[in-house]
């Protein structure tokens, strides 16, 4: 089993989807090692997406992902990292594959619903990021 990390983002808390979307990944034989419900500071958000800063997309990005609650959750499976990008789909709900959580939930590119690790170094860090060994289950 490994882990890796998810966020429900704003606009899918805020549209009250965020059961759905728990239920659809546990569905897909995720179970839910933590998670809480948090509203990030532009502090936290570009330290999170650093990666970015230099994308045209990062200031926008930074402030979508402050405008509202998230809930990051660590997610346990078999071949978890790639298993979760399956499942969510691709980046654009128009191009995700029918019955992922982006292409049944996710309003557009930008408006994607859900963040998941893109690695398992990435979902380590990612992990650490948000949730000190203590806060985990497992």
């Amino acid at each position: 089993m490994t882990q890796t990390l998810a966020i429900i983002k704003p606009d899918a808390t805020g549209s009250g989807k965020a059961g759905q979307i728990l239920a659809h990944v546990e569905a897909a034989g995720f179970t839910l090692k933590a998670a809480r419900m948090i509203r990030m500071t532009r502090a936290h958000a570009r330290s999170f997406y650093a990666v970015h800063s230099e994308r045209p997309f990062y200031d926008s990005l930074v402030d979508f992902m402050t405008s509202g609650p998230c809930i990051p959750m660590v997610l346990e499976a078999p071949d978890a990292v790639a298993r979760l990008r399956e499942v969510i789909g691709a980046t654009d709900p128009a191009d995700a594959a029918e019955g992922t959580v982006r292409r049944l939930h996710a309003e557009s590119k930008e408006r994607n619903a859900i963040h998941a690790s893109d690695s398992n170094e990435n979902a380590r860090r990612e992990i650490a990021f948000f949730f000190p060994e203590t806060d985990r289950i497992g």
